[in-house]
């Protein structure tokens, strides 16, 4: 396991969706769960576009700023997306890149019409728990569902939709071959956001050969938080 671990979170998160991970990492490895921009209270910088390249841009800035040497990094999601993005680039140091339900690289299926319910439910806690009980299926401690339902609430307006309307759609296909470091990808079995069919069709082969594919059991689209062991070993 390399001595740093940068977690990046899915989208309306933040970084505290990786605290149960942090409790099973071995003594000695240090774990930066950044909050990104519009997410978890993270201020936006100024002429900040939204783009999958300005969030990659500043993760790059963070990863300089906390003096990482090697590196693993995890992408959830959205922030899947966005780490191989930045993985294309070959910064120095990067290692491996774990992916857990990974945003696709040529674009997220979604219909206009969920796309168009998504961006309204913007800030409405009625909202914000029905998504909720929508993406999990394994069982989550209360206190972690009100820290998910918190964090999807204090999502900025502009974050939130610029991915729905923007990132979500971006097309990186072009840059996965510039992806050099192992990967591992992971998908819950029963995830109704983005399913393990979705990932193998758009995901995997656009990934280094041999790239395991985990299908994690019984799991929805939250797998630091259904799933933090499984990822754990992933790590390993």
């Amino acid at each position: 396991m390399t001595p740093t671990i940068v977690a990046l979170h899915c989208w309306a998160s933040s970084g505290r969706e990786y605290d149960l991970l942090g409790a099973l990492l071995p003594a000695g490895v240090r774990l930066l769960a950044p909050s990104l921009p519009g997410f978890g209270g993270q201020p936006v910088p100024a002429d900040f576009d939204y783009s999958v390249r300005a969030y990659a841009d500043w993760i790059a800035g963070f990863i300089a700023q906390h003096e990482v040497g090697e590196f693993t990094l995890i992408g959830h999601s959205m922030s899947g997306k966005m780490a191989l993005a930045l993985a294309a680039r070959r910064p120095a140091g990067l290692r491996r890149l774990v992916l857990l339900s990974p945003s696709p690289p040529p674009g997220e299926p979604m219909s206009d019409e969920d796309r168009a319910a998504s961006v309204a439910a913007h800030g409405k806690p009625e909202e914000a728990a029905k998504t909720f009980e929508k993406i999990t299926r394994r069982p989550i401690a209360p206190d972690l569902r009100a820290h998910v339902i918190a964090d999807n609430l204090r999502t900025t307006k502009a974050a939130w939709t610029h991915w729905l309307l923007e990132g979500a759609r971006e097309d990186l296909s072009a840059l996965m071959s510039q992806v050099a470091v192992p990967c591992h990808l992971l998908v819950g079995e029963a995830d109704p956001a983005i399913t393990p069919d979705t990932q193998r069709r758009l995901t995997l082969p656009l990934l280094p050969a041999g790239t395991p594919f985990q299908v994690v059991a019984g799991a929805g689209h939250l797998l630091p938080l259904e799933a933090p062991a499984e990822v754990a070993a992933a790590l390993n």
